[in-house]
């Protein structure tokens, strides 16, 4: 990201290539390097989905950038018939610099979250989030099983995701915001982007929970 924006060569010497800067954020290639594996970085210092910077009204609406990159026609494509972005918890992530993964979501995740829609799983407003009704298991990549997500449907990403986890979920539970995962699905028909996104968050102390977006998300 220094790198980037400020021309800072990192210590191991390897520049990398610099696919979008702007000056909120800079988007770069994921490992493995691919057409649907890309990351998202805050141009300013933010460790992680545990920094209280990311609940205030002064933060970037990093999703919204992250999704306008990553959909069809945005300066980023992720060239995969499904899109999905990424937040991984503290403990699961690499990287001490927030990045949200722009990447592929195989096609039975869709399915799935369109099948628990239509059957009036899926929370239709943020202060339901939580609720038990709408929390459902969904099927990871081959071999990893299901996990329990709880989903919520938005119309826009121009809210504060961030805020409405730590507000609706982490707060109203009493969990620690560093252990959370969030995932962004588009959604998606035969005509293309339906107008609504899934919004699905997870953290070990939901019954099959994770608190990593890797299970969902298709890198390679």
């Amino acid at each position: 990201m220094q790198y980037c924006t400020q021309g800072i060569v990192p210590p191991s010497g390897q520049r990398p290539n610099c696919l979008k800067t702007m000056p909120n954020y800079v988007v770069l290639h994921g490992k493995p390097e691919t057409q649907h594996n890309y990351l998202l970085l805050p141009s300013c210092r933010i460790t992680g989905i545990e920094c209280p910077f990311l609940v205030t009204t002064t933060a970037a609406d990093y999703w919204h950038e992250a999704w306008e990159n990553a959909r069809r026609g945005g300066d980023v494509p992720v060239q995969f018939p499904n899109i999905g972005l990424g937040v991984n918890s503290q403990t699961a992530r690499h990287l001490n610099q927030l990045h949200i993964h722009m990447a592929g979501v195989r096609a039975g995740t869709q399915r799935r979250l369109q099948g628990l829609e239509a059957a009036g799983r899926i929370a239709p407003q943020p202060s339901q989030w939580g609720d038990v009704q709408f929390q459902a298991p969904v099927t990871g990549a081959d071999g990893t099983g299901d996990r329990t997500y709880r989903i919520l449907r938005l119309s826009t990403l121009t809210q504060n995701l961030f805020d409405l986890l730590n507000l609706y979920v982490v707060r109203r539970f009493g969990l620690d915001m560093a252990g959370q995962t969030l995932i962004v699905v588009p959604k998606m028909t035969a005509t293309g982007f339906a107008n609504a996104f899934y919004v699905l968050n997870s953290d070990s102390s939901l019954h099959d929970g994770t608190n990593t977006c890797d299970h969902l998300l298709v890198y390679s």
